[in-house]
């Protein structure tokens, strides 16, 4: 049986000890004045109804059972009196973090990587928290771990052809995913996640090393992918220039001699070297 919170019956603190208070003095006149079974009858009557007071703290829910039945729950700070003879279980419902441990996880390509998170949750629903799941705290920190290992294996650590997301590049998409799946698995125990982040993410040290000489492999492609494609727009921008304004007339030969030393210069790792031609171009 799924269980949702209610409100348990309450009754104001300050009246309520107030009132036992004139009843107490009442029982023990009765008691020596009058009638000693009456009296006595009356000051367990008033235990019993003070064994109802409960003092909720903010941020706070006591969760009432009267023998194995749940009751209610009561939210509201202060000094209640509630059914007495009751069992009342103290559920916090501050904002709380929950870090996890290190993880080691294969990412969808089958590289091994770290990764942990952080989880910023809150109880909002007592009853499911008491009821539902047994030692709710540790349920979050399970289910947070698995949820983490699951989002980890969809994507791939980085991607290197810039398609997809990936672990590294998408943190916000990544983490938005694993607030989602969390607060799935979390519903039952009437959690709500808040938000999840990523706080630890990298290659496991086993193959760390030749990782990092692949992410630096592919940054130099990528770098020379976009200086070839600069020169050649830089190249065409000048032939065209050059016939446009009739500064020159260039035949096919020469207009290779000149794309040939513009790429050469322009995509070299090292400043070309000019050299002046002084006589004629043939």
């Amino acid at each position: 049986m799924i269980m949702k919170e209610k409100n348990a019956w309450v009754f104001n603190g300050f009246l309520a000890l107030l009132l036992l208070l004139v009843w107490s003095g009442l029982a023990a006149y009765i008691l020596v004045e009058r009638n000693p079974i009456a009296g006595v009858l009356m000051l367990i009557a008033a235990a019993l109804i003070f064994s109802g007071i409960v003092i909720v703290q903010p941020n706070q829910a006591r969760v009432v059972t009267f023998f194995g039945r749940y009751m209610g729950s009561v939210r509201e700070s202060g000094i209640w009196l509630t059914i007495p003879l009751t069992s009342r279980k103290t559920i916090s419902l501050r904002v709380r973090n929950f870090n996890s441990n290190t993880l080691k996880v294969n990412d969808v390509e089958g590289n091994p990587v770290e990764i942990a998170a952080v989880v910023v949750f809150k109880v909002v629903d007592s009853a499911k928290a008491v009821f539902d799941v047994d030692k709710y705290e540790e349920f979050v920190e399970i289910q947070s771990e698995t949820a983490l290992r699951h989002v980890a294996t969809k994507y791939p650590y980085d991607c290197f052809e810039e398609k997809g997301y990936s672990l590294r590049s998408n943190a916000e998409e990544v983490a938005d995913e694993l607030s989602k799946e969390l607060q799935t698995r979390l519903a039952v125990a009437g959690v709500e996640v808040m938000e999840a982040r990523l706080t630890h993410l990298a290659y496991a040290t086993e193959i760390a090393s030749a990782m990092l000489q692949r992410q630096q492999a592919s940054a130099i492609v990528a770098a020379r992918q976009k200086i070839v494609e600069g020169a050649v727009g830089m190249a065409q921008m000048a032939i065209n220039q050059l016939q446009r304004d009739n500064i020159v007339e260039l035949d096919e030969e020469r207009k290779v001699a000149m794309i040939n030393n513009l790429m050469v210069a322009i995509v070299s790792d090292r400043a070309a070297q000019p050299v002046i031609n002084t006589g004629s171009l043939y």
